[in-house]
């Protein structure tokens, strides 16, 4: 059996980047090739006896097995690219520290055809209160942070979980999930940052307020300036919720060596808010911008490919890729999008080839 090609990112394995070569324009990422976070050991939870509590400012709380769910609610199925809000914050260390985070490169993303069935479904089922304005998860995982063990949760806008797209999802590319994606129920938030797609899903909780869970209040929050005497803290940033447009070059390799002359570039790139991908450009050096054909995707929360053929003079040089969405571009300089954690890159994607 031949090793695995992608990226450990800790020694325990729980933090693996995506396989992506670039030698095809996958829709779909295969479950083997995907990309995994986790906070924690992902826990062993028995399906037979699993059920999800579905509580808080509802008229009529419950609780649901996995079989009461799927028999219940119809089931549907979301293309959606899943990414972490790490991603590129490798190239931040060229501005300064990366204060202990995980040096995720462009790999931690992954397109999947989820299937599940409908939050928005159990929210009307249960009926929400007056007052309710965000959905908390809850997972069955034990994380420790500040001397405390819980399951890592997050929260959404009431607004987004009524939306028809976000899932309880208890299927990936038509298999049941598996364990390290979250088995046997998690949350899919199509548009938003990976965080708030909380795995191994055991509470649904409507409040009145954001979820008070660590990783909602003190992590995966924006702050552009950082507390000298707690460089981490991060309390004061405003939490994250769509993943922002984006654009990366998949191939060539960084640094590999190609001929010089017309070289193929793939690679792929997501708007925001779910508003499809208008244009990607891409330039050699300081070069003329050249249009990139786009592949269309899978759907409206899924990433496109794109491919440009360049010509490359002899030498070292470097590639550069832009999006353009309806609301936007993206930003050029890794300056406008530093923050103290090192989250939502997605300045220009730059990548350097040698050509002989």
């Amino acid at each position: 059996m031949s090793a695995d090609p992608r990226r450990r990112y800790d020694a325990e394995g729980l933090n693996v980047g995506a396989v992506l070569d670039g030698t095809a324009a996958p829709s779909i990422t295969p479950v083997h090739a995907f990309f995994t976070r986790s906070h924690a050991t992902p826990p062993v939870i028995d399906a037979a006896t699993f059920r999800l509590a579905v509580d808080g400012l509802v008229r009529h709380p419950a609780s649901f097995n996995l079989a009461e769910l799927v028999t219940h609610f119809a089931l549907h199925d979301v293309p959606a690219t899943l990414l972490c809000a790490g991603l590129r914050r490798a190239e931040f260390a060229a501005i300064g520290s990366l204060n202990g985070e995980l040096p995720w490169g462009s790999d931690p993303v992954s397109t999947g055809h989820w299937t599940g069935v409908r939050l928005a479904d159990v929210l009307r089922h249960v009926g929400l209160e007056d007052g309710a304005t965000h959905v908390e998860f809850i997972g069955l995982d034990d994380v420790e942070r500040d001397g405390q063990r819980f399951g890592f949760g997050g929260s959404i806008t009431v607004e987004k979980a009524l939306s028809v797209d976000v899932l309880l999802a208890t299927h990936l590319n038509g298999a049941p999930l598996t364990v390290v994606h979250g088995a046997p129920l998690r949350a899919l938030v199509p548009g938003w940052i990976g965080a708030r797609s909380v795995k191994w899903l055991g509470r649904v909780t409507v409040r009145g307020d954001e979820s008070p869970n660590y990783f909602q209040r003190k992590a995966y929050r924006v702050q552009r300036v950082s507390d000298p005497l707690h460089p981490r803290d991060v309390q004061q940033g405003d939490a994250m919720d769509e993943v922002p447009r984006n654009a990366v070059i998949v191939s060539p390799a960084a640094d590999s060596t190609v001929a010089a002359g017309p070289v193929r570039v793939r690679g792929w790139a997501i708007g925001a808010g779910g508003r499809a991908v208008d244009a990607v450009e891409l330039r050699v050096g300081d070069g003329e911008w050249v249009a990139a054909t786009l592949t269309p995707p899978a759907g409206p929360w899924a990433w496109c490919w794109w491919e440009a053929t360049v010509p490359v003079p002899p030498g070292s040089c470097e590639l550069t890729v832009r999006a353009h969405d309806a609301a936007g571009a993206m930003p050029e300089s890794l300056a406008h999008t530093w923050n103290v954690k090192g989250y939502g890159n997605n300045a220009w994607g730059r990548r350097r080839l040698i050509a002989l």
